[in-house]
């Protein structure tokens, strides 16, 4: 090996290995059988200097110097000094802020299961149309009846015209009924008046007509007796007539006696003939009577039916009356439609149901929407906090505690609230499938019960943009 070669090694042990390592070398060549190709073996130190073994590293210390020991035993002695003042310093600060953690952690439930949320009203169409106006832009706060979004409202306008017009046509039909009704009515009462007064007369002609038949009845015989009186009458002075006419004829009485006895004779027979008369007369008479009676009860017939149909007639006011019910009955659909169209044609305009800041907007002009289509929802500044603590952290937990929250969008800054209200049951008994512990194994796992925590309002002025629903939080209620 050449000297330059050995020189460029560092350290006694390295120079040592190599010389050790050419010596093996010229006892090999040495040795080698004299038909062989000799071969020389020659070793080059590596380019960086080998580890020292643990030996020679303890046997180059006790080569140093003796100066160089006694100034690292100084060093050493400070090292020490300062290694324990550190753990010293280390011990002081952990005790104290273990000291700080316990106090803290036994008066404080904390979790970081947290988020904001709000009342979150979503704006959507309650008809059919195409929208022509949106009035509000991202991110903007909208007062509550704040106009938002507008349809096209011609449809709507076209069905409020028809709901007018049937509307009218309704009430003229009630009101030609209403008349037909009154006419009806005052028709029907005259021809009922006038008919029962007919009914009446015809009653009174019958009575009439009866008694006059009955008087003609008792004429007849009447008649008849003076028929038969003057008969008599007429048969003695034509007796007498003869016997004296005899007697004047023999001279036995004067001629005046005689034309007295021919007197008589001749009033006997106009008396016959005028009570034969008498007789025809009353038999005519009662004639007519029965006739009268006849023609009377025709008169009552008709009479009675004038009255049947003056009844007939009322019964038409009662078909008028009917029909004037009807009309009324389509008034009422007829205004209730039109209500119903107006009221469609007021949704053509869309209003914030309650004041907030615009999110989520989809509503775009020209788009057509659907009844129940979510046009864009509105964010009220009412936030809260939905924290879901352990049910092995509510042990002291109070409605109207104080809770330090700490919102990861505002770093640095703590916020104060207070307990509202507690969940009357877990997350999971609200879930959509929950679980149900009485079939297959059972493990017991810890559940979470939602708690919600409101914001002071002194707490959370000036950050109220800042606080928006979905944001993570870590709450930290005081217990103690």
């Amino acid at each position: 090996m050449s000297s330059s070669n050995k020189e460029s090694l560092n350290g006694k042990g390295a120079v040592n290995q190599y010389r050790e390592l050419d010596e093996r070398a010229a006892t090999y060549n040495k040795y080698a059988s004299p038909n062989t190709t000799s071969t020389v073996v020659r070793v080059e130190p590596p380019s960086k200097p080998a580890e020292k073994p643990e030996d020679e590293a303890k046997a180059e210390e006790r080569l140093q110097p003796e100066e160089e020991t006694k100034e690292s035993k100084p060093k050493n002695r400070n090292r020490k000094k300062l290694l324990f003042l550190g753990l010293g310093t280390l011990a002081i600060v952990g005790s104290v802020f273990g000291v700080h953690w316990w106090q803290y952690a036994s008066s404080h439930e904390t979790t970081d299961d947290a988020y904001v949320t709000a009342d979150i009203h979503p704006v959507s169409s309650r008809v059919n149309g195409t929208v022509t106006k949106v009035l509000v832009n991202d991110n903007q706060f909208v007062q509550a009846g704040q106009p938002v979004v507008a349809l096209d409202p011609q449809d709507y306008q076209v069905q409020v015209l028809q709901a007018k017009a049937s509307l009218e046509s309704a009430q003229r039909q009630a009101s030609a009924a209403l008349s037909q009704i009154e006419q009806a009515s005052q028709t029907a009462l005259g021809n009922t008046q006038e008919a029962q007064g007919n009914v009446g007369s015809a009653k009174a002609s019958i009575s009439t007509a009866i008694a006059a038949v009955k008087a003609a009845q008792a004429a007849v015989p009447v008649a008849q007796a003076q028929v038969a009186q003057a008969d008599a009458n007429l048969t003695k002075a034509q007796s007498d007539y003869k016997s004296y006419n005899t007697l004047y004829s023999q001279g036995a009485i004067p001629l005046q006696q005689l034309n007295a006895y021919k007197a008589t004779y001749q009033v006997d027979v106009a008396q016959k003939s005028s009570a034969l008369q008498q007789v025809a007369q009353a038999q005519a008479n009662l004639a007519q009577a029965q006739e009268n009676v006849t023609k009377v009860q025709a008169q009552f017939a008709a009479s009675q039916g004038g009255l049947q149909q003056a009844k007939a007639t009322g019964v038409q006011t009662k078909v008028y009356q009917a029909q004037y019910q009807a009309a009324l009955g389509a008034i009422a659909q007829s205004t209730a439609n039109l209500k119903n169209a107006e009221l469609q044609l007021s949704y053509t305009n869309i209003y914030a149901p309650a004041p907030g800041r615009v999110g989520n907007k989809t509503a775009q002009v020209g788009q057509r929407v659907q009844p129940g289509t979510p046009l864009m929802a509105l964010s009220q500044n009412d936030d809260w906090i939905v924290a879901n603590y352990k049910e092995t952290q509510l042990a002291h937990m109070r409605i109207g505690q104080k809770v330090e929250i700490k919102v990861d969008s505002v770093p640095g800054h703590t916020f104060i609230g207070h307990i509202d209200s507690l969940s009357p049951g877990t997350g999971a008994t609200y879930a959509l499938l929950p679980s149900d512990n009485a079939t297959g194994n059972f493990t017991k796992i810890v559940q979470r019960v939602p708690v919600k925590v409101v914001f002071d309002p002194q707490s959370i002025r000036g950050y109220e943009s800042r606080i928006v629903p979905g944001l993570s939080v870590e709450t930290s209620v005081i217990v103690k």
